[in-house]
């Protein structure tokens, strides 16, 4: 695998003076695992749905929509500091199509989130919402397998069809975005402290290097951390095998059994990593850029780096869904998607955003010009097609494979 140039990705040094949440609340969409998390995602593993398919056909769209009509409201649930303060972009859509939109910050973590909703998807009911945002990975594969989820309309997403990114059409977790559309994504790599750290980063070999001893992160996320195992041996995460799966999490229990690792962290490793108590770590890309600090930096290594996505979809018991399918395609035209990237600092899959800031960063002065610069100007947020093809994405588990990939990956921050 080709490793995206290291220099491309360093060097990120302070936050947007706009509001932020900070990323804690944001980037806990990846701990899929943890007491209650586990236990939800396994709970699940026996439940029957409504018959979900590997592949969605013209008639599947057009059972699923034959007769359904605007209403003029919808109801979206997202994580926390997913939107602007001001609720800016859906005062914009309101004026724009009409449609009012009520908007809560209910989702904490994927598989909490998949716990509250499975029982009532299970059984055809309503969840009371028409719109939802959830990470690729476990469970938004048992949605889609369960048969949870709309399937969308692509005659009514022309928007998404004309402006989204080559990279995010066809992902490998949903083909053909037959359920869902891309609302961000971010990166898996590693950052370091350039206070305690006094050599170039550029490998997840140095994250196994005794030098560091007791002063290395981990992420205790099931994937991320497999990805991660899997990347130094040379296998490609979505073309992995069980075997794979072994080898990686072998070599994952030398480097915790020699002490190399302070903590598997799942968003603490933020305030870890400035304090000193650990001097490099595994990283999500939007953490990184939102930390005050130049002394820490970011880079995929050379091995290469996970990309997650947040995705749009639309339970299969909403009340609203032209509605939300509105709001989804709406999202993509890249006036009304740059305000959102200008917040949240992840990577938009709406390129055409990016000279949208740029002309905002002309006008702005000061510390706003300089923080718009340095927004329209990263690859953490812009990446190229060449970068964005160099980043692997989670493996697709079938329900036997997922109990046997947790079994092994779970149990390495636990000490097993």
């Amino acid at each position: 695998m080709n490793p995206i140039d290291p220099s491309l990705l360093r060097g990120l040094t302070r936050p947007r003076t706009r509001a932020r949440l900070s990323a804690a609340s944001r980037r806990d969409v990846l701990r899929l695992l943890g007491a209650s998390g586990a236990g939800l995602a396994m709970a699940a593993c026996g439940v029957e749905g409504q018959g979900g398919k590997e592949k969605v056909d013209r008639s599947d769209v057009r059972d699923y929509w034959a007769g359904k009509a605007g209403t003029g409201t919808l109801r979206w649930a997202n994580w926390p500091g997913y939107i602007e303060d001001d609720r800016a972009t859906l005062k914009a859509f309101q004026k724009d199509t009409g449609i009012a939109v009520t908007y809560q910050e209910v989702i904490q973590e994927n598989a909490q989130w998949f716990g509250k909703i499975q029982a009532p998807l299970a059984a055809g009911q309503r969840i009371g919402f028409d719109l939802m945002v959830m990470t690729n990975g476990i469970q938004l594969e048992k949605c889609r397998r369960l048969g949870y989820l709309a399937p969308l309309d692509h005659s009514r997403l022309k928007t998404f069809a004309a402006n989204a990114g080559p990279g995010f059409k066809n992902p490998t977790y949903d083909p053909g975005n037959a359920f869902t559309v891309p609302y961000v994504s971010g990166i898996t790599g590693i950052a370091y402290n350039t206070r305690y750290v006094k050599e170039e980063i550029t490998s997840i070999e140095q994250l196994f290097d005794a030098r560091y001893k007791g002063r290395v992160g981990m992420m205790s996320d099931s994937q991320d951390l497999g990805c991660f195992g899997m990347f130094l041996l040379g296998v490609d995460p979505e073309r992995s095998t069980p075997d794979d799966w072994r080898r990686a999490a072998a070599k994952l229990r030398e480097q915790r059994d020699a002490g190399i690792v302070r903590k598997y962290y799942e968003q603490d490793y933020i305030d870890a990593l400035g304090k000193g108590d650990v001097w490099l770590t595994m990283a999500w890309s939007g953490d990184v850029y939102s930390m005050a600090g130049p002394e820490v930096k970011f880079v995929v290594p050379k091995e290469g780096g996970a990309l997650w996505t947040d995705n749009l979809c639309i339970p299969r018991t909403a009340d609203n869904p032209v509605d939300a399918l509105a709001l989804m395609d709406w999202l993509y035209e890249p006036e009304h998607n740059a305000p959102l990237t200008e917040y949240i600092n992840y990577i938009t899959p709406v390129p055409g955003t990016r000279p949208i800031i740029e002309a905002d960063a002309r006008k702005a002065a000061g510390e706003d010009r300089a923080d718009l610069e340095r927004l329209s100007g990263s690859p953490l947020v812009f990446p190229s097609e060449a970068d964005l093809a160099r980043l692997r994405r989670y493996r697709r588990l079938t329900q036997s494979e997922e109990a046997e990939y947790q079994k092994l990956f779970e149990t390495i921050p636990k000490g097993a």
